[in-house]
């Protein structure tokens, strides 16, 4: 039976070489002399710090820019509020989204099923996997997640027939 797995994954190659690329930016920038502007990735998790609030939002906008050059779709990014650290510091943790939370796999789910497609759809940890009895339906299924589904860049890996 055909199948695909709807998936939230982002390319963290990618991801590491915009924060590289944000770091050297910093470092060069005339503005963030003297400063203690930085940007780090550990694990799925970057944190920026900054010597002000309007300091820590050029950095994220450098950070932006560098991720959407190299393709990285901003939706990936869940920015928590930034916190002040000691004196006038401020930090911000920025997680790096990776699998679909349950509820938006039921949404997945919901979606498939009004839409009266004969595919079948099971969650399966943090993957949605879709299967039906024709090709056609799945990539009817496909057309229809990427259309209704925006507040999460999905992606479609291992399509069988």
């Amino acid at each position: 039976m055909p199948s695909f797995d709807a998936v939230l994954e982002p390319n963290l190659i990618e991801v590491r070489n915009a924060i590289e690329q944000t770091s050297r930016e910093i470092g060069t920038r005339f503005d963030f002399k003297g400063s203690s502007a930085r940007v780090e990735l550990v694990d799925k998790t970057i944190t920026a710090w900054a010597d002000s609030d309007f300091q820590l939002g050029q950095v994220r906008d450098v950070l932006h820019a560098k991720l959407a050059k190299r393709n990285v779709d901003l939706r990936f990014l869940d920015a928590a509020k930034p916190e002040t650290i000691g004196g006038d510091k401020v930090k911000q943790l920025i997680t790096v989204k990776s699998g679909i939370p349950q509820e938006l796999a039921k949404r997945i789910g919901a979606a498939l099923k009004e839409s009266k497609l004969k595919v079948q759809s099971s969650i399966q940890g943090e993957t949605v996997r879709v299967s039906g009895a024709k090709r056609d339906d799945l990539q009817e299924a496909i057309a229809l997640l990427r259309k209704r589904i925006d507040e999460a860049p999905l992606s479609f890996n291992n399509f069988r027939d």
